[in-house]
């Protein structure tokens, strides 16, 4: 394994692509990801990480492109004879992404740490890059919205994000902490860079944020941090970002995402549909094709954006 060069942090499906384009623009080992765990929860009896198995398929080239979640070439035999009995089906987990669901849960009521399970996990799967929990405490995510607080995959899955949102809490984030893998990341003597993935700001990286010490790591950054810019000619490509922005009073341009990251990021790269935003956001920006279609246009992103944070 190649010394860590790059630390990736991500959430969800937007940040799985570039994280897929980092993974394989590097050599072996350069890449690392910090994953936000905001998103996990108790279904069934399991432990589900929704975020963390997004980007372990992505990594593995084992994720289902056409649903944007899960394992390609499911089967979904345990949700139909589930329905049958009459148990909950809203939350849909095929057959063999229920293995993993399984071993991790087995392995973390054993006393083993989200960590050292999600490291073997990755190994399991071929995948030859650090894939780090953002803590080893538990952290929920909480919408607060017109209808009441809900947990997050209520508010995502069961009610398709519709909803509007007032405010989002991220329970246990105080008492949280950092693990020792996610701080000797960012101690890694051949670190270049940090990537703030195109995730949810305030769904999937805020999480992150939110981890006392984590906020700090990134300050005290010794290399550049680079932001890409979810909103692109002020629609999201996926998800609610720009639908929560709206509901919080705030414009979806690369100006208001540069300045939710004021003070950590040293440039932020913006697609070429909003060139008319550069040098108006407060940091440095490169334009460039941000919309990822395919394995290439991953690469050329990932390339694009560790060429413009050696440029800081």
């Amino acid at each position: 394994m190649n010394p860590l060069r790059v630390l990736a942090l991500t959430g969800g499906v937007g940040g799985a692509k570039l994280g897929l384009g980092l993974y394989r623009v590097l050599e072996t080992g350069a890449v690392g990801f910090i994953v936000n765990t905001g998103d996990d929860f108790q279904h069934l009896g399991l432990h589900i990480s929704p975020d963390i198995d997004t980007l372990l398929y992505t990594l593995a080239g084992c994720n289902n492109e056409a649903l944007g979640w899960g394992r390609r070439d499911e089967t979904w035999q345990c949700m139909t004879l589930l329905e049958r009995l009459g148990g909950p089906t809203w939350f849909r987990l095929g057959d063999g992404d229920l293995a993993l669901h399984l071993e991790r849960t087995r392995r973390l009521a054993a006393g083993e740490t989200l960590t050292a399970i999600t490291a073997q996990l990755a190994s399991a799967l071929g995948i030859e890059a650090a894939v780090l929990p953002m803590s080893d405490s538990a952290v929920a995510t909480r919408v607060h919205t017109a209808d009441g607080p809900l947990d997050f995959q209520d508010y995502f899955v069961a009610r398709r994000a519709m909803p509007v949102v007032t405010s989002i809490e991220f329970c246990g984030a105080a008492t949280a902490t950092l693990s020792s893998a996610v701080a000797s990341a960012f101690a890694a003597p051949r670190l270049e860079c940090v990537v703030l993935c195109p995730s949810n700001p305030y769904l999937s990286v805020d999480p992150l944020l939110a981890i006392p010490g984590l906020r700090q790591q990134l300050t005290a950054a010794r290399v550049p941090v680079v932001a890409v810019c979810p909103v692109v000619g002020g629609s999201a490509i996926k998800g609610p970002t720009t639908k929560i922005m709206a509901e919080l009073g705030l414009s979806p341009n690369p100006a208001t995402i540069a300045r939710h990251y004021a003070g950590l990021i040293d440039g932020l790269v913006i697609d070429a549909a909003d060139a008319a935003w550069a040098g108006r956001c407060g940091v440095p920006t490169c334009v460039t094709q941000t919309v990822m279609h395919s394995l290439q246009d991953r690469e050329q992103l990932a390339q694009t954006t560790l060429a413009f944070a050696a440029t800081l």
